[in-house]
């Protein structure tokens, strides 16, 4: 029987006392003072965040078990310093694992990485490390532009982001490419810059030549990939242009796309375009689209039943809910194969 593994959850409905905690932190560092001690919340607390949301759309949904990171909008790395990302990565971080700890069946960690604009990678490795040594962590999330929305960060393919790369080649866990908050009034954060930042990287990672480097790092481009899949034959003939190989030998072995596509036509597109074995499911639920669409009467974010509905056998099928979820994240698969799944 095949597993239903969501590749991208958020923990967007954290207890106020943690967001209430990140005001204050902040405020603290525009006044110079010390930000008060981290609240205690109880078990019990963050049990009902998690029950009365994720865990009861989960089992409404059919989905088995999900990939559950910090919200994203809420990692703002452009907000404070160094040691103020530092810190709130860190107590994001530790809220994932009490999750996973409460939920151990069904939710699977996730870290995000204190990538302050104006340092270098050295305290993101340190959190890297112990999100994955010693909280059992199994990926984190990497933001291309920490900035906040102005793209002023070199590419990925650039010497500045190595360090993680060798830490993530060494423990060998996968990177969901996902930005934050957005600073820059022209670009709306979950409708603009996200879906860009998706795009943007794709194109990055096409320049240069990462993966000759570093051939066992594996990214996931969330939300279906952005803009690629619609414009797979203009990156094709791109490739092309700059003397690059195939995009499926010279991409595609180590770049991944979610289902985080909000509507079936959305969804057969990408099904169509893209190569099962570079699917993995994802929801992003509770997250940037929580409504209901009229047309169907169906949440958006209800990505389930898109999959289900594809034209595509049963193995396909199987890749894109578990397989491919299985073989890009190998410390979720041996988490699993221990628990005999």
């Amino acid at each position: 029987m095949t597993m239903v593994i969501d590749c991208h959850g958020h923990y967007t409905t954290a207890p106020p006392q943690h967001d209430e905690w990140r005001t204050a932190q902040l405020a603290a560092y525009e006044s110079g003072t010390t930000p008060p001690p981290y609240p205690d919340i109880s078990d019990d607390e963050i049990r009902a965040t998690i029950e009365e949301n994720q865990l009861k759309l989960i089992e409404e949904r059919g989905a088995d078990l999900t990939i559950f990171s910090p919200r994203a909008s809420r990692m703002a790395h452009h907000q404070g310093d160094q040691d103020v990302s530092e810190a709130w990565s860190q107590k994001c971080n530790d809220l994932i694992y009490r999750v996973t700890q409460l939920f151990p069946g069904t939710f699977a960690g996730v870290c995000m990485l204190p990538q302050s604009p104006r340092s270098g990678l050295e305290a993101s490795v340190r959190e890297l490390r112990r999100c994955i040594e010693e909280l059992g962590m199994v990926g984190c999330n990497l933001n291309p532009d920490p900035g906040g929305g102005h793209f002023e960060h070199p590419p990925l393919t650039d010497e500045y982001w190595f360090p993680i790369y060798e830490a993530m080649s060494e423990l060998d866990v996968p990177a969901m490419i996902h930005v934050s908050g957005s600073c820059n009034p022209a670009m709306h954060a979950t409708g603009g810059f996200y879906l860009a930042a998706d795009t943007v990287a794709f194109m990055q990672l096409m320049e240069g030549d990462l993966f000759a480097r570093f051939p066992k790092l594996r990214f996931i481009i969330p939300h279906g990939g952005g803009a690629v899949p619609f414009h797979w034959g203009r990156y094709r003939g791109l490739a092309d242009m700059l003397k690059k190989p195939s995009l499926d030998d010279y991409i595609m072995n180590n770049v991944f796309f979610d289902t985080c596509v909000y509507h079936q036509p959305g969804i057969d597109l990408l099904a169509k375009v893209i190569d099962s074995k570079n699917i993995l499911f994802g929801s992003e639920m509770v997250g940037a689209v929580r409504g209901i669409d009229p047309r169907t009467g169906h949440y958006f974010d209800d990505t389930k039943r898109y999959v289900d509905a594809l034209d595509i056998d049963e193995d396909e099928r199987h890749a894109i809910f578990e397989g491919n979820a299985r073989r890009v994240f190998p410390r979720l698969d041996a988490m699993l194969s221990a628990r005999g799944l």
